[in-house]
């Protein structure tokens, strides 16, 4: 768990130090250089700008509409994370009996501890390392949609229900703290992490960052962490929560 708070916590801050580079406040056009610019920020401004077109300038509706897009896209990677929740889930009663015979410090038991605990792995084909995969897959796409939101100058100028876009807004920061502290709150539901003092923090923390993140931000952004939060609530309820729901009562049955 201690392991899995550090990844949150080394993936925020790799967030927050890419979004703050220096071409963030320059406006991507084709001629911006560079793969990043060409093959990631460029195509899905442009993307933005062809739902905006479809729509009569409402770019608001884009924003919503490419959200969307991208975490469909990405919904392979997220349920392939999740199968590798769910069979480290599953092993957790051998693993712990394993760890329970091998408690002791010294260095053969725990080279003993090692073994027996790969062994276990590979016996049920899990590997530890798959769940964070995706993660580092999706953060490159993710991290690309937001400058393409903050540097697409067609944006600028442009409102949506009660909003401009381009500008700082009093409401929508708290939606999105809310709506990102509903998902948390869904995802540890009936998890292992559930009691778990560390992620009770991350449970809180979250949503004051990203509150406070909005705040300094224009409201097209912060619409789009509202979109992408309640995206990852539909995906909680109807695949999450039925794929471990389906592994708690396996594990009862056993």
């Amino acid at each position: 768990m201690r392991k899995k708070l550090f990844l949150i916590v080394m993936l925020i801050g790799l967030v927050a130090i890419l979004s703050g580079c220096t071409e963030i406040n320059e406006p991507i056009t084709s001629e911006s250089e560079g793969i990043w610019n060409t093959y990631f920020v460029y195509p899905l401004s442009q993307l933005l700008m062809y739902f905006a077109e479809l729509f009569n300038e409402n770019f608001g509706l884009s924003i919503i509409l490419v959200t969307v897009i991208i975490r469909t896209v990405l919904l392979p990677l997220n349920i392939k994370q999740l199968k590798s929740q769910k069979a480290m889930q599953d092993i957790q009663p051998e693993l712990k009996e394993i760890q329970k015979k091998y408690s002791s410090k010294d260095a053969n038991t725990q080279q003993k501890l090692q073994q027996e605990t790969m062994a276990l792995f590979q016996k049920h084909g899990v590997n530890p390392l798959a769940g964070c995969l995706p993660i580092f897959i999706q953060m490159p796409i993710l991290l690309a949609i937001y400058h393409a939101i903050m540097r697409t100058d067609a944006i600028d100028g442009h409102s949506f229900l009660w909003f401009p876009l381009d500008e700082k807004d009093l409401i929508l920061p708290f939606i999105a703290g809310l709506t990102t502290f509903l998902q948390q709150k869904l995802m540890m539901s009936g998890s292992a992490g559930a009691n778990n003092p560390q992620m009770t923090v991350m449970l809180y923390m979250m949503p004051i960052m990203i509150t406070v993140f909005a705040f300094m931000f224009p409201a097209a952004l912060a619409l789009y962490w509202v979109i992408g939060n309640l995206f990852m609530i539909a995906q909680t309820i109807f695949i999450r929560k039925p794929m471990m729901k389906d592994t708690n009562t396996g594990g009862d049955k056993k």
